[in-house]
């Protein structure tokens, strides 16, 4: 059989000391209390979290409230401003992490600039030590390429066929890749 309750009994036992009666009010208003927040939060656990926060502060302050008053109001009007709070402590948590993410990347961009100035050198150098020790042919070939100029007008030069031209091309960046891999690859 249900337990019959009296909210002005129950506020009566609270206050003369009997802490297990509040037990009662949580169990009539705790349900609507998290409804509401619910409606208001997204994270089930920050519900919770706020709805017990308020259910204390209730506790502590139960002599303030006024008798004939809306007692769930009072309750929604703390939970109110529990909310408020985790709302503004939410917000700057979330500014002072972002904060921190802009600091640390700016700290990090010299950095990883430095590295990559240090990595695009070391691969010029490569390249153009594994340029240097093409045969002749290739190494015009990778030059005019390099240097924007038509692969036709070398064929002209070297008495080619485009397509000749084209696959000794191919061969010669192939040989530079392999080249350079292996000069990055073991510190030169």
């Amino acid at each position: 059989m249900a337990e019959s309750f009296n909210l002005d009994d129950t506020l009566d036992a609270v206050l003369s000391g009997d802490t297990d009666a509040f037990l009662k009010i949580e169990r009539v208003f705790g349900p609507t209390l998290r409804v509401f927040l619910a409606s208001q939060l997204f994270h089930l656990d920050d519900v919770d979290d706020i709805a017990q926060e308020s259910l204390i502060i209730a506790y502590r302050k139960l002599d303030s409230f006024r008798r004939g008053q809306d007692f769930g109001a009072w309750l929604r009007g703390i939970a109110r401003n529990k909310l408020l709070q985790y709302i503004e402590q939410s917000n700057r948590r979330s500014a002072l992490m972002e904060s921190f993410q802009k600091e640390g990347a700016a700290l990090l961009a010299d950095e990883f600039e430095a590295r990559a100035s240090q990595t695009r050198s070391a691969h010029v150098n490569a390249m153009l030590g594994c340029v240097a020790k093409l045969p002749d042919k290739m190494r015009q070939i990778v030059r005019t390429v390099l240097d924007g100029n038509r692969s036709s007008t070398l064929a002209a030069e070297f008495k080619m066929t485009p397509a000749a031209i084209y696959q000794l091309q191919y061969r010669a960046l192939k040989l530079l890749r392999e080249c350079v891999t292996q000069e990055v690859g073991h510190g030169g």
